[in-house]
């Protein structure tokens, strides 16, 4: 009892100080994915500080979240670069512009002030004051997709994982895969090499993952280092404390299959949160921005970049979320410095100085006669 009485009176404390936190900032972010941590950098250059508010435990969004061991293939300048790798990059290269993170709280309400700026305040009561607030949350916040299986949240954590965080846990594991898309088909391929055995389950005899991926699982299955079930479906799951085994139903007939965890890959159903009700022009669960301009929604002051916005010939690329970005500090910029106008030099040319005194500069030319 006393051990939960400090508990409550802990719990108390912080949230007595939480609500008397006012972070102030130039540009809050909301969201840290890749887009999120670009914006950082382009600020940077323009003398603009930021902090991030992002509702998961560690920067990345995505990236960190649900796949940072899969390779990416379409960030300029990177033939293949590891989801997690990017994130490190790109956490390296904002680093001397010293942004704030509040991680592991989600922005629940905003308040406009007379004088035009933002009070934000987090489901943890954490308050943030800026003139402008980029919301870069990706595609809001994730739920997977749960299979309907009868006392599948007691194997939550023991055995059942909707995400593939660290392939390692499962290193010398009886390993079932559920699904029929690319995650599934991904997956699979990937753990054939890590798992003791790997077993790929899904309701269809076709898959609708990319072909490559498909004909990659055939060559698995036919060298015997996956083995493919279907049509079938897992109806249940045993064990006592940890998964033991799946029950399936496979042409209509039922049996068993011993397994150490069941990962179920249906998807994932994005919601935008509490961000919806902020009064936002939404279309398809997406925030409506002007992409002629600058991505600002209906709302002066505030952005949508990157996958949680929509417009006319929306592509839901990171490289896409990184120009508007750009395009975004650069609208910031006049909201926080009215009247004043800014040149823009590349970074070959200005160099990159940070707020921690450190400064990047390209090498200068040597002047020198030739005699």
């Amino acid at each position: 009892m006393k051990v939960q009485g400090f508990i409550r009176f802990f719990a108390l404390l912080r949230m007595i100080i939480n609500n008397n936190i006012m972070i102030k900032t130039d540009i809050l972010i909301i969201g840290a994915g890749p887009t999120g941590l670009f914006a950082v950098f382009e600020a940077g250059l323009l003398k603009l500080k930021c902090h991030i508010l992002d509702a998961l435990p560690q920067p990345g969004g995505q990236l960190s979240e649900l796949y940072p061991k899969k390779p990416i293939y379409d960030i300029p300048g990177f033939p293949e670069v590891l989801a997690g790798d990017l994130v490190d990059g790109l956490m390296e290269q904002i680093k001397q512009f010293e942004p704030g993170f509040t991680l592991g709280e989600r922005a629940e309400t905003v308040e406009k002030q007379e004088d035009g700026t933002f009070i934000v305040t987090s489901n943890k009561g954490t308050k943030f004051h800026a003139p402008v607030i980029a919301i870069a949350g990706g595609l809001g916040s994730f739920e997977p997709r749960k299979p309907l299986i009868e006392d599948i949240e007691f194997y939550e954590d023991k055995g059942v994982k909707y995400f593939i965080k660290n392939p390692e846990k499962f290193r010398d594991k009886r390993v079932v895969i559920a699904g029929g898309g690319d995650s599934a088909l991904d997956w699979s391929i990937f753990l054939a090499n890590v798992a003791s055995e790997v077993t790929l389950i899904h309701r269809r005899n076709e898959f609708r993952g990319a072909l490559d991926s498909v004909e990659k699982v055939q060559e698995l299955k036919s060298a015997g280092k996956i083995k493919l079930i279907t049509p079938a479906e897992v109806i249940g799951i045993n064990g006592a404390e940890h998964v033991e085994s799946l029950d399936i139903e496979e042409n209509g007939a039922h049996r068993k299959i011993d397994c150490d965890y069941f990962i179920p890959l249906f998807g994932l159903t994005p919601k935008l949160g509490p961000i919806g009700d902020w009064g936002l022009e939404i279309e398809k669960n997406a925030i409506k921005v002007n992409n002629a301009l600058d991505y600002q929604t209906n709302i002066p002051g505030i952005f949508a970049i990157g996958d949680v916005n929509t417009y006319p010939g929306k592509l839901k690329l990171i490289l896409c979320g990184f120009h508007e970005a750009t395009l975004m500090c650069q609208a910031a910029y006049s909201i926080i410095n009215p009247g004043k106008k800014y040149v823009l030099k590349y970074t070959t040319v200005s160099g990159v100085d940070g707020f921690d005194g450190t400064r990047k500069e390209a090498p200068k030319a040597v002047v020198k006669a030739i005699v």
